[in-house]
């Protein structure tokens, strides 16, 4: 069993050093944290130890330094295979998972930590490794919000924290929605890239244009987002189904030697919502079409 004291706040455990392992480690030990390390390939914990953590030779061992545990690991299964070990020895103490996870399984594994008596919170990570502790890097967190209370001065070492509430799946509902953003626009970008490529522009001089084009663009989501609360999808103002078939956009792709692969799944969207009767309302009407999957 395991109390926490207030003094025993500056003391943490960092489980798993990959790159994001690595960054969360290091931004403790810089932020002058009592931080204990450890990472299956020992090899990993050298460049930290020189800056001043404690690195433990073993899980058990790691575990039982600090009441606060942080895993950032490769996935779902390595937390299992790490953690289900040295489970009592978790016992009494705060887990915060920061491993990639879909929601569900950050469900069983708080169901998991339930049954162990382990208090856990699940986090999504909004940055990359070299964001870690410096402006624009963000982390979501969902499940106990007794742990984010007690520990928010420590998360917030890394970036901007935010709770999302008591469901263990919300962070990495959050997560993984807003990276299915990032992907379809980076896809985006890089098959206008393939386009201007086939007649020898480069993807550089093409960011140069797309950039701004798309930075503005992103303007927009705040009136997708009303219109889509709002569920009416006639307002004036938005641009239509029809207006917005891509017809066009795939001939030109493929007149230029270029996959459709990208373009195609959006087409088949609109048309869908086009066949049955929704043309001239607005692009965001999709939703409905994605959503209706869900439902």
């Amino acid at each position: 069993m395991c109390d926490v004291t207030a003094s025993d706040r500056s003391t943490v455990t960092v489980l798993g050093l990959g790159a994001m392992g690595g960054a969360l480690a290091g931004a403790l030990v810089d932020a002058e944290y009592t931080t204990t390390v450890w990472n299956r390939s020992p090899g990993r914990a050298v460049a930290l130890a020189d800056r001043g953590a404690q690195v433990a030779g073993t899980i058990d061992g790691a575990v039982s330094a600090s009441p606060l545990v942080i895993a950032c690991l490769l996935d779902h299964a390595s937390v299992h295979e790490v953690l289900d070990p040295v489970a009592r020895r978790l016992t009494g103490r705060s887990l915060v998972n920061l491993t990639t996870t879909t929601p569900n399984q950050a469900r069983q594994l708080a169901a998991w930590a339930d049954r162990h008596a382990v208090r856990y919170l699940d986090g999504g990570i909004m940055a990359v490794p070299d964001m870690i502790g410096r402006p624009g890097s963000a982390v979501l967190y969902s499940g106990s919000g007794a742990v984010f209370a007690r520990h928010e001065a420590t998360l917030g070492v890394w970036g901007e924290s935010s709770y999302l509430g008591p469901d263990p799946g919300m962070a990495s509902l959050y997560d993984l929605a807003m990276l299915s953003g990032m992907y379809l626009l980076f896809a985006g970008f890089i098959h206008g890239a393939a386009m201007v490529g086939s007649v020898g522009v480069s993807a550089t001089e093409f960011a140069s244009r797309a950039g701004p084009f798309l930075a503005a663009m992103t303007g927009g989501l705040g009136e997708f987002a009303k219109v889509i609360d709002g569920g009416d999808y006639t307002v004036a103002g938005q641009q239509s189904l029809e207006f917005s078939d891509l017809a066009d956009l795939l001939q030109a792709s493929v007149d230029q030697g270029v996959s459709t692969d990208v373009i195609e799944p959006v087409q088949r969207l609109i048309r869908r919502q086009i066949a049955a009767g929704h043309g001239s309302e607005g692009l965001a009407r999709i939703y409905e079409e994605i959503r209706s999957r869900a439902s």
